[in-house]
């Protein structure tokens, strides 16, 4: 990233910025599949049969789904205020953990034309996240130390 893209930010913050963006847009994207399924008949009816994938639906299956919801919730704000390189890495493990589980979420049961989607949309935004993460090499103190004194 240029510094003209996020005029007034050094490209650290402005990597910073783009990822925790990244991470609102892909949260946004897994809430709306949610809503959609919630508007699904067939969906609906196995939610309320307290099922979801087939799966039984119980108060653990539904900490752990909170639990990793929790991910990209917490990656908005983290991408912006963990030191660059913790970023660097939280954003890598963060986005492989949930393309890993959006991938494997596509073998449960038989997904839904919109289910898949949205998949494609989230798994592409969390590789796409993982990668940038990845390759962003955060510049050594001394260099950030120097910057921060202009």
């Amino acid at each position: 990233m240029t510094q003209d893209r996020f005029p007034g930010q050094d490209a650290a913050r402005g990597r910073a910025n783009l990822l925790s963006t990244l991470w609102i847009f892909v949260v946004l994207n897994y809430l709306y599949c949610d809503v959609l399924g919630h508007m699904d008949g067939a969906v609906l009816a196995e939610l309320l049969r307290g099922e979801a994938g087939g799966m039984r639906i119980t108060q653990g299956f539904l900490f752990g789904a909170g639990v990793l919801m929790e991910i990209p919730i917490a990656m908005v704000l983290l991408a912006r205020v963990l030191p660059d390189a913790a970023s660097r890495w939280a954003n890598t493990a963060a986005a492989a953990v949930m393309t890993a589980v959006q991938a494997a979420s596509l073998a449960v049961g038989v997904p839904t034309g919109y289910y898949v989607f949205y998949s494609v949309i989230e798994i592409a935004c969390t590789a796409f996240i993982a990668w940038y993460a990845w390759t962003w090499r955060p510049a050594p103190r001394s260099a950030r130390a120097h910057a921060a004194a202009r």
